[in-house]
């Protein structure tokens, strides 16, 4: 399997080299030359898996170079999730959420970043590479923690993690700060995730930078999903819950099933037109969106503008206005046009904003559709499923449920839906007991064991020992400031 630039088709290599070097050299992301099908006969054989087993089969089909180790690093990273990785947990007939946050630092993140480690270093040994990877990442809250869990004491790595110093919620932060691990660092950024994330793509594409790395022995890559191997194994929890549906009678075999999923960098969902672009029968893909709602007009108008005002919201990890992972699905209807992709890009990030063409946006209408939630939908949303259904769903899970019931009630499709759930309802606790009518105290920990007691969901360990961490990472600085801090922390 190859894998070329979106932004120079030109550029090949290899599965394993495009996980080793997470971003190419021009600064496009590396998308499969083709699509991998899988059959409807291999899609039955599936039926009798683990989910291990299921993931190390969707990603064997783009990192063949790796199949022989593949099922012991997926059989590895899932043995630290708390049971089943991807649990289906249906409130309806016609609705199921696919929860994908039962791993260490309870957030949808854990699926790939628990395997990528074992991708990165299985393709670092098939390539014959030596040198140390400094894993790179921006974080607007959970891939931060995710990354770091997933990389503390990996040989041959070393983990920096950039967030916004206000962007996050106090979990979020709490857990960052207290990140174990001599390989690690953690350092808070003056502005917003995009402000993070373009400080970090700029490093990933400084030739000088890199240069310089390499006298220290030190080489980039990327935690983040602009790194296919955190993409790929995201991938597999779409046939997966397609595969529970179907055991559990939910849908006929070949019947079409509807993904809504809340959306900020765009990775997520992409993973979902992958396999359908693979050959799950995937109906529409519903594409959520918060106050924040860059892709639900670009997915309306073909138009895609952040030039707007920002909004710090209680679903963080979608405070985004500028989603990287659309590079690779604007590619696609392009055409695989990468002279034209490379235009867009660098419109995007000289004057803020690009525009498809008709035929393109009709053929992104095929697949996807769009809808946002205010602040008092998604209070209200959590309240509701709440009362109605005794499930209790953090914002960001909040704003997929919401858009759902907006999709119905707009399109009358009642296709089975699964909304995935992203995130613990314990990692943004104040919200949550706010938006069900309790009071919230001053302690955190206080607050996760009333969450506890109301809602009789068990307190995760790790998230109620938090509060009693030594912190370790409190440096705060200025965007511009990134490279030489990375290249400091390099140099120690």
């Amino acid at each position: 399997m190859k894998f070329v630039s979106t932004r120079n088709s030109k550029l090949e290599v290899s599965g394993a080299q495009a996980v080793v070097k997470g971003l190419s050299e021009e600064g496009g992301l590396f998308v499969p030359a083709f699509f991998p099908e899988v059959s409807a006969d291999e899609l039955n054989s599936m039926r009798d898996m683990s989910y291990d087993e299921r993931a190390a089969f969707i990603v064997g089909k783009y990192l063949p170079e790796l199949a022989g180790d593949l099922n012991e690093y997926t059989k590895k990273a899932y043995a630290r999730f708390d049971g089943d990785p991807a649990p289906l947990v249906m409130l309806e007939e016609d609705l199921g959420i696919l929860e994908l946050w039962h791993g260490p630092t309870h957030a949808f993140k854990d699926i790939a970043l628990t395997l990528l480690p074992y991708l990165l270093t299985g393709s670092k040994k098939s390539l014959g590479r030596t040198e140390k990877t400094l894993i790179l990442v921006a974080t607007s809250g959970d891939t931060g923690k995710a990354a770091l869990e997933g990389f503390s004491g990996v040989a041959g790595t070393d983990i920096i993690v950039f967030y916004p110093v206000e962007g996050v919620s106090k979990l979020q932060k709490l857990q960052m700060m207290t990140q174990k691990g001599d390989n690690v660092y953690v350092a808070a950024i003056r502005g917003n995730f995009d402000d993070a994330q373009t400080a970090v793509k700029k490093i990933f594409t400084d030739k000088a930078f890199a240069a310089e790395l390499k006298t220290h022995g030190t080489e980039l890559s990327s935690a983040n999903s602009i790194n296919f191997g955190r993409l790929v194994p995201q991938v597999a929890y779409y046939f997966s819950a397609y595969l529970d549906l179907l055991n559990e009678g939910k849908i006929a075999d070949g019947e079409k099933v509807n993904f809504c999923v809340p959306s900020g960098n765009f990775g997520n969902i992409l993973a979902g037109y992958y396999a359908k672009r693979m050959g799950l029968p995937v109906g529409k893909l519903i594409c959520a969106s918060n106050k924040n709602n860059v892709l639900t007009d670009f997915i309306g108008s073909g138009k895609y503008d952040a030039r707007r005002e920002f909004y710090k919201t209680t679903s963080p990890s979608m405070d985004i206005l500028i989603s990287s992972n659309l590079e690779r699905l604007v590619y696609e209807l392009s055409g695989r046009n990468d002279e034209l992709t490379a235009l867009r890009m660098a419109s995007l990030g000289k004057t803020g904003s690009y525009e498809i063409t008709e035929p393109e946006l009709d053929a992104l209408e095929t697949d996807f559709w769009a809808a946002c939630a205010s602040e008092e939908e998604v209070a209200d949303t959590i309240a509701d499923y709440f009362d109605e259904y005794g499930y209790i769903a953090d914002p960001h899970t909040a704003v997929g449920l919401c858009v759902r019931d907006k999709y119905i009630e707009e399109t009358g499709d009642d296709t089975v839906t699964v909304v995935l759930s992203t995130a613990s309802p314990y990692k943004f606790v104040d919200s949550v007991l706010k938006d069900i009518g309790e009071s919230v105290g001053a302690d955190e920990l206080d607050n996760l064991k009333k969450l506890e007691e109301v809602t009789a969901l068990p307190l995760p360990e790790t998230l109620g020992e938090l509060t009693k961490l030594p912190v370790r990472f409190t440096d705060v600085i200025d965007p511009k400031d990134a490279p030489e801090t990375v290249m400091n922390y390099v140099k120690k």
